[in-house]
Order: C-alpha cells, then sequence, then structure tokens
C-alpha cells in the first residue's frame, strides 16, 4: 500500500511538469495547427522517445554521473539553448510573413523524419528533463525498492507522457482549432517565438540547471 501512495505521487509529480506549458508543448500545439494531427503526433512521439532515453538513464544510475560532471550538463545546456533559439528564429520569420505556408493551406505534412527528430532534439537537448527524471527516481525510489517498483515508475511516466504528449496533438488539431489558427497564425507563431527565444536565453544565461 506504502508503495503504491509512493507511485502515485510519483505520477501526480510527472503529470503535473509534464503538462505545464513548455517548449515541448508549444511545439506540439503549433505542429497541431500548422501541419494537422499526424504531423503533430510524430512530433509527440519524438518528445516521447526523448523521455523515455532519459528515464533509462535515469533508472541506470547514468544520469547521476551527468549530474556530478557539470562539463557534461554544460554542453546540453548550451546545446538546448541554441536549438530552442533556431525554434525561435524558425518561429518569428513565420510570423514576419504576410504568406500563409503552403503546409498550412494543403495540409503536405513535412518528412516524417524531419517532425520526428525535432521532437527527439527537444528532449535531448533539454537539460532540465535529465533533472526532472533524477527527481522522479528520488522522488518514487527507496534503498528496499524493488526492480518491479523501478519499472512501474519508467513504463507508467512514459505511458502518462503518451496520453499529455499526444493529447495535445489531438486537441490542437482539431478543426475549430486550425480555425483559429488560421485567423490568429502571425500572433501564435510571434507568441511561440517569444517563448523558444525566452526559454534559449534563460538557459544559456543561466550558472547553473
Amino acid at each position: 500500500m506504502e508503495h503504491l501512495q509512493q507511485l502515485l505521487m510519483v505520477y501526480m509529480a510527472y503529470v503535473i511538469a509534464t503538462a505545464s506549458p513548455g517548449p515541448s508543448n508549444m511545439a506540439i500545439m503549433g505542429m497541431a495547427m500548422s501541419q494537422g494531427r499526424g504531423s503533430a503526433l510524430l512530433l509527440a512521439f519524438g518528445v516521447i522517445t526523448g523521455s523515455l532515453f532519459w528515464a533509462v538513464m535515469a533508472a541506470t544510475g547514468i544520469s547521476a554521473i551527468l549530474a556530478t560532471y557539470a562539463n557534461a550538463l554544460f554542453v546540453i545546456k548550451i546545446a538546448g539553448g541554441l536549438y530552442l533559439l533556431y525554434l525561435a528564429y524558425k518561429a518569428a520569420k513565420s510570423a514576419l510573413s504576410a504568406k500563409i505556408p503552403s503546409s498550412v493551406v494543403a495540409r503536405l505534412p513535412a518528412h516524417k523524419w524531419q517532425i520526428y527528430r525535432r521532437g527527439l532534439l527537444l528532449h535531448l537537448t533539454n537539460p532540465k528533463a535529465v533533472l526532472a527524471w533524477i527527481a522522479i527516481m528520488s522522488l518514487g525510489l527507496r534503498p528496499d525498492s524493488s526492480t518491479t517498483t523501478l519499472l512501474a515508475i519508467v513504463f507508467g511516466c512514459v505511458m502518462l507522457s503518451v496520453v499529455v504528449f499526444g493529447g495535445y496533438a489531438i486537441v490542437f488539431s482539431t478543426a475549430p482549432m486550425i480555425r483559429s489558427y488560421l485567423k490568429a497564425r502571425r500572433w501564435i507563431e510571434g507568441v511561440l517565438a517569444i517563448a523558444f527565444g525566452y526559454a534559449g536565453i534563460r538557459l544559456l544565461l543561466s550558472k547553473a540547471i
């Protein structure tokens, strides 16, 4: 019973952290409204894969080694900040353009691998994802915890990430959302540019992660 309560605490903390606004969620929302459900789900799948990667790293103790060696996290932080700035540039370029991209009008998806890779890179270059999983493992595991508990944490959280990220992709790809995007495309892309830019600059300038 005590282990079950511990797992519920872990799941609750993970859902709050995952569902709260962030670069990955905003990217999925933007992709869903601009390129449709299929592309958004591909992007979400990339994010989920990145989350699974860090979960495995945390479960095997490698993330604790990364946390010990500041240089490793420093490299991840710089890469993540630069990638967020790149996404900000692309969103700003779209916001400044009066022409609606052909992908929105004709519903022509970008290359599937490129969409998946973008989602994967978003999470792999996010140092906070490493530390988040360390926190999750610290919250859910005890010295006497079994392998079953570890697997329950990892796969339970991964399933929750499927629900959360996939939910964003589905909800924001509905017809009302797409119509709203077409009407307010430049404003939405502008907000995305500001959000990505702020997150990237904050990450690059942060002294500690």
